[in-house]
């Protein structure tokens, strides 16, 4: 007979083994039936060993609950009732202590996924590492700005120091990050300048330290800042100037007309010479052609306030190019420069406004020209394609005597200029139009080798 009931269970089992013990005592002096004895002292010592078994069930759920909890396995049941009101008390608060954990855990593999999913989503890039450069976390935007996983690099970083290949001032300013400190880095890849704001921070987990650095990629911005300072200072400057040139102009015209004598009379007017007034009639047709001159500069300098917003289209990058060397076919052939244009693919379509975009090449190819036209094999290669990252961009190449590396931080500054006679505004416009585009412009060259301007969309 099973008795479900733990103590009436237990009772039974010892009375069991009592009569079982008797028995065996009886045909061991009463009896020679040695096979028997034998086969009844096997039986006593199985019921005591399933006794201490029975009593021992509940160690072996609360050994077995404890053990699931530390290896956080929370599928354990604990059933068993019906062998009392204190057996079923306890399996009911195992059960309860384990869908307790269960939910618990649950809801910490949400919120791990919740941060996981905003740390891969934000726009800035983070990385955390341990103190020998083992890397814990990368999100999608670090992985975007360092080309982790682009042509050429490991899908998967696992030391920081892997970054070398990439830029070691950033590596070792990486690992020299204090908590709390900020670092700008400028990085040179692939012809592209771009300056990185780097931002450290610690914490501990499971005793262990760790860096977390945020990177964030703020050459935009700093250009932005650099141009928007540079149009408040021309515009301060252009209305001074026109202000004082202007009254100048029109003085010095109405002092000439009043001087020359109507219908060709060539007396002196009242008692000065003609000699002198010959003198002073130059002298006041030079200032007019210089202020005229000036107002010319100025307002050639005014252009950089007054660019149109762009007009976006969508358009064949092939189209651009042959409207452009089109324009520029003339002074090519004249200069004897090989030119030649490669768009990959073929149907490269981009989005921006045409004629600002068209602009920008022409002056990129007119300095082109200008850099190549005293050399022996001259060329200059204009080229569009998509880059490492997704993005278009469109370069132009030459291989003139290039740029000096003193000079390279300056050709977009309003008012610098290389050439003599340059007004220096050209590539600062340029720069303006891909900033209204969203874009950046930037030169890479090596003296005497190749000049490379790359406008990046």
């Amino acid at each position: 007979m099973v008795y479900k009931n733990f103590r009436i269970n237990c009772l039974a089992r010892v009375a069991l083994l009592g009569a079982t013990i008797y028995l065996f005592f009886y045909l061991l002096f009463q009896t020679h039936w040695y096979a028997t004895l034998f086969i009844i002292g096997c039986i006593a010592f199985y019921q005591i060993y399933a006794l201490i078994h029975y009593v021992d069930k509940t160690n072996r759920d609360l050994t077995r609950f404890l053990q699931s909890i530390k290896q956080s396995d929370f599928s354990q049941t604990f059933t068993g009732g019906g062998l009392g009101s204190s057996f079923d008390a306890l399996n009911a608060a195992f059960a309860e202590v384990t869908d307790e954990f269960r939910r618990t855990r649950a809801e910490k593999e949400e919120h791990y996924r919740y941060l996981q999913t905003v740390v891969q989503h934000v726009g800035i890039g983070l990385i955390s590492f341990q103190q020998n450069g083992e890397v814990q976390l990368i999100n999608t935007a670090a992985k975007r700005l360092l080309k982790v996983g682009a042509t050429g690099r490991s899908p998967l970083l696992k030391n920081i120091r892997s970054l070398e290949s990439f830029s070691k001032p950033l590596v070792d300013t990486l690992l020299r990050l204090r908590p709390g400190e900020k670092a700008l880095v400028r990085v040179e890849d692939h012809n592209e300048s771009v300056q990185l704001a780097v931002y450290a921070t610690e914490f501990k987990l499971r005793n262990q330290k760790l860096t977390l650095v945020s990177i964030q990629n703020i050459q935009s911005e700093l250009e932005e800042k650099e141009m928007e300072a540079w149009q408040n200072l021309i515009r301060v400057l252009t209305h001074e100037i026109m202000n004082s040139v202007t009254p100048i102009a029109s003085l010095t015209a109405t002092v000439n007309d009043l001087l020359t004598p109507p219908s060709g009379n060539q007396e002196p007017v009242k008692e000065t010479s003609a000699e002198t007034m010959d003198d002073v009639r130059g002298a006041l047709q030079t200032i007019q052609k210089r202020s005229e001159g000036l107002l010319h500069f100025v307002e050639a300098y005014r252009k950089l306030t007054r660019i149109p917003k762009p007009q976006f289209q969508i358009f064949p990058v092939t189209e651009l190019f042959a409207r452009v060397g089109q324009l520029m076919r003339a002074q090519i052939a004249d200069k004897a420069i090989r030119f030649c244009s490669n768009v990959d693919p073929e149907s490269l379509e981009l989005t921006a406004d045409p004629e600002l975009i068209e602009q920008v090449l022409i002056n990129l190819l007119l300095n082109a020209i200008q850099a190549v036209e005293d050399q022996v094999d001259a060329r200059i290669e204009l080229a569009a394609r998509m880059d490492e990252r997704g993005r278009i961009i469109i370069q132009v190449a030459d291989n003139g005597p290039g740029i000096i590396e003193e000079a390279l931080e300056k050709v977009f500054i309003p008012f610098f200029t290389t050439k003599p006679g340059g007004s220096g505004i050209g590539l600062s416009l340029s720069r303006q139009i891909m900033r209204l585009h969203r874009g950046t412009i930037s030169v890479h060259s090596q003296p005497n080798v190749e000049t490379i301007f790359t406008l990046r969309f």
